[in-house]
């Protein structure tokens, strides 16, 4: 469909105005009731040269493209993942499919971690988002003990050999508490060394408020930006986000924020959801929820009995009121085919299929699509990637569907990614692969 061409036109594309960098009134005004803006594009050099209401300009002898409706978003952006952990779930399931045992499946699999399986393992999930249309990544990075140096290594290698392609964010994961040691000293060199994130799972104990301070004061000194885990529990005493919020406040911290899960906030009552939204929004705190990997694990029983419960709850934060409130709200795909969530193939598109689904981000959709874009992307501090704008590279993703009804309706297994103007002809992995190691491990 794309012509090997080095300009062209890319005529009848239907644009969600939302990620349209600098568009005019006219566009903005000539989108449908999905938010969505029929367009005609020019491609020069790789470059996104103009973006006119269809039909406006005359393209004469230059080689034109007719989509006929079909839909172009700018590739996702993918803020919150454990590619470390990746398709590791045939070697160590998680049999319950409870919280606990995942942690503890997790755990015991990290013990036969070596360089190469994790370099290969990770690298596999890279191509899987690569293939899907992902332009940007983050991913957490289990850093206690032996793995401060093993998973940030294995890291660092694969950001380089995948620079021209992705974009790769690293943030260290390990509770609170281990930055109280020498071991957590250990690990603040390595992530800052390897231009990476501050990052750990923050759960209600005696000693919390001791160690977000502590966390701050690093944060601080060696200017790095944070990305909690946060809440991701049903219980109406987690408020570990509200804490957050407040340290951020009482230490003026000026970096970047971004707190993932947040689960409990949607099962507290109302005085404590309206003062933690209003913490938030003061502190300059972006949320990431998680759909997929929440409803996977938060409110599951497991029984011995042959009657399990329905679970009763979606386990995702309360995205709607954040979003209403002025917080900025991405979503996310989390864990993949691991303890954690036994599914998933990295792919933007389900994450926000899931995400409509499960939060009713339709009726209207509003701009939730910036939520898997646009969003992740400033959270990230990559203000010229998740969108689509004249000057951008022409990295964005075709899809056959012409509505946003068709887009979630189907696989859409058949799109095209387009980078720097050109058809991606790389296919996704084949899982046998990966046998090696999963079956034939140490």
């Amino acid at each position: 469909m794309i012509p090997n061409r080095s300009c062209y036109w890319l005529k009848n594309a239907r644009v969600p105005v939302c990620v349209i960098r600098d568009r005019s009134e006219a566009i903005a005004a000539s989108a449908n009731s999905d938010g969505m803006a029929l367009v005609d594009i020019y491609i020069a050099l790789g470059i996104i040269d103009q973006i006119v209401i269809s039909g406006s300009v005359k393209f004469g002898d230059t080689t034109t493209v007719d989509l006929q409706g079909r839909q172009i978003w700018p590739c996702f952006v993918d803020v919150h993942t454990h590619l470390d952990k990746g398709h590791i779930w045939e070697r160590s399931p998680n049999l319950n499919g409870t919280f606990d045992d995942a942690l503890t499946a997790t755990f015991k699999d990290e013990e036969i971690w070596t360089t190469e399986d994790v370099y290969r393992r990770i690298k596999f999930g890279l191509n899987c988002s690569y293939v899907h249309g992902t332009k940007a990544i983050r991913t957490h990075l289990d850093s206690a003990g032996r793995l401060t140096d093993l998973s940030w290594d294995v890291f660092k290698t694969l950001r380089k050999e995948w620079e021209n392609r992705l974009i790769l964010q690293g943030v260290a994961l390990a509770s609170l508490d281990y930055y109280l040691t020498p071991e957590g000293e250990i690990l603040v060199n390595k992530v800052a060394e390897s231009g990476g994130i501050l990052g750990g799972v923050a759960y209600i104990n005696p000693d919390l408020d001791r160690q977000i301070a502590r966390v701050f004061e690093i944060a601080k000194d060696r200017k790095l930006n944070l990305d909690f885990h946060v809440d991701e529990n049903g219980e109406v005493e987690s408020i570990c986000l509200q804490k957050i919020a407040e340290a951020a406040l009482k230490y003026n911290f000026e970096g970047k924020i971004v707190c993932g899960h947040c689960c409990s906030l949607a099962v507290q009552p109302d005085d404590v959801v309206q003062k933690t939204l209003k913490l938030v929004k003061s502190a300059g705190i972006g949320i990431v929820s998680l759909p997929m990997c929440n409803l996977y694990l938060q409110d599951r029983q497991y029984h011995q009995s042959k009657y399990p419960k329905t679970p009763r709850w979606r386990g995702t934060t309360l995205v709607h009121e954040l979003k209403q409130t002025g917080v900025p709200v991405a979503f996310a795909s989390d864990n993949c085919r691991d303890p954690f969530y036994g599914f998933g193939d990295h792919d933007g598109l389900e994450v926000f299929k899931m995400a409509v689904r499960i939060c009713h981000l339709d009726r209207p959709f509003e701009d939730w699509l910036c939520t898997v874009t646009k969003t992740p992307a400033d959270l990230m501090g990559l203000s010229d990637i998740g969108r689509i704008g004249v000057g951008l590279a022409a990295d964005f993703i075709i899809f056959k569907g012409r509505y946003l009804s068709e887009i979630l309706s189907r696989q859409q297994s058949d799109r095209l990614v387009v980078r720097n103007g050109k058809i991606l002809e790389d296919k996704l992995p084949d899982y046998a692969e990966l046998d090696d190691l999963i079956f034939h491990h140490p």
